[in-house]
């Protein structure tokens, strides 16, 4: 295991360094225990958005149409209307629109991010690649477009990027 975590800790830091990504200075830490974790190397696109994401935890399709638009479409796939409904105000589960939050790191998008791709204690599996299957779940710039879709749909003004 600590191996294999060697082995991943390396081929995203090459993935990283190769695709111009600049290098990580957040540390994702899981909602559901505290623990540090890392994204798969195979779950960066290497996109400008991942590269000020992971320097910065600043979210810079916060805003944008086109993400706004696709992250619509991700939100829906990945069933999150299910437990959030279809406007990400809350169904079964909780609302993700603030400006309080079920876990409160959630009104950063580093928050979100982090309870998004690893799960939550409430009952959500991750949706991060690889937590809930070796080669399924969302990749890390579609985890971003996710987020701005959901905090287009508040009128709390709360964007997850207050504070950078």
């Amino acid at each position: 295991m600590l191996a294999r975590n060697i082995l991943v800790s390396t081929l995203l830091a090459s993935l990283i360094g190769f695709t111009g990504v600049v290098s990580a200075q957040i540390k994702l830490i899981k909602t559901t225990d505290g623990s540090e974790f890392t994204i798969p190397a195979d779950g960066l696109k290497g996109t400008p958005a991942e590269a000020e994401f992971f320097k910065t935890g600043k979210n810079i399709y916060i805003g944008d149409a086109k993400a706004i638009a696709y992250g619509k479409k991700r939100f829906g796939l990945w069933s999150c209307t299910q437990c959030h409904g279809p406007t990400a105000g809350g169904q079964v589960g909780p609302g993700l629109l603030g400006p309080t939050f079920r876990y409160p790191k959630d009104a950063t998008n580093k928050g979100m991010f982090e309870t998004v791709w690893a799960g939550s204690n409430g009952g959500m599996g991750g949706k991060g690649l690889g937590i809930m299957s070796a080669d399924d779940g969302m990749n890390a710039d579609e985890l971003l477009q996710t987020i701005a879709w959901i905090r287009a749909q508040s009128t709390t003004g709360v964007t997850g990027n207050e504070g950078l």
